[in-house]
């Protein structure tokens, strides 16, 4: 007897013909087909550039519609966006002037602990004059050798009105230092000494000078 091939028409629907064939599609290729046909838009971003993009027929209005949005967002954002504030100007701060006392009292501050030599003006050994006649010269000021010459020199000021570089006469007359604040005097005070700092008292001082 002669074989024959039967076949047999399915009663299944369309549509559930249709989804048997894409799940056959996706399982033995890993994809799923696309259903719907797509259209490529342009959207063009003003100032950066124009871009294709793949969208389905239906959302083709809407692309040009996004167009339409960026256009007028970018024409507007001149108008919408406050002008930034100007920034303050910061000037810088003005230098700080040293006074003469200023300049000498740091130039005596480096010879603290040179030793004391009587007669001595530095630069390596000072007596207490010689200390505050070499210091100022540092600062561009020549001031007699004596503590009694010195005594005369610049303004005189009060013990309250004292200030760092200030020229006080102590010991009857005897003796100098420079005011160095914080109620000390650096000053050479006698042989076998270094140059130092001491406290200074209101009944101590015979005279306090200024040099302007």
């Amino acid at each position: 007897m002669g074989k024959h091939s039967l076949q047999r028409e399915s009663k299944l629907p369309n549509s559930v013909k249709g989804a048997l064939v894409m799940g056959t599609l996706a399982a033995t290729t890993g994809t799923m087909p696309a259903i719907a046909s797509a259209a490529t838009a342009t959207i063009d971003v003003p100032g950066i550039g124009k871009f294709d993009v793949e969208v389905p027929d239906q959302y083709a209005a809407q692309a040009d519609q996004l167009n339409q949005q960026l256009n007028q967002v970018i024409e507007q954002a001149p108008h919408a966006m406050p002008a930034a504030p100007a920034l303050p100007n910061f000037a810088p701060p003005a230098p700080v002037q040293q006074s003469l006392g200023d300049i000498a009292l740091d130039a005596a501050k480096t010879k603290v602990g040179a030793m004391y030599s009587w007669g001595a003006a530095g630069p390596a050994n000072f007596d207490c004059s010689g200390l505050v006649q070499w210091a100022y010269k540092q600062a561009g000021i020549k001031l007699p050798r004596t503590s009694f010459e010195q005594s005369h020199v610049g303004a005189p000021i009060s013990f309250a009105s004292l200030q760092p570089g200030d020229i006080v006469i102590t010991n009857g007359g005897g003796h100098v230092g420079m005011y160095a604040g914080d109620g000390l005097l650096l000053n050479a005070v006698q042989s076998g000494e270094p140059v130092t700092y001491t406290h200074l008292s209101a009944d101590d001082v015979v005279t306090a000078r200024r040099i302007v």
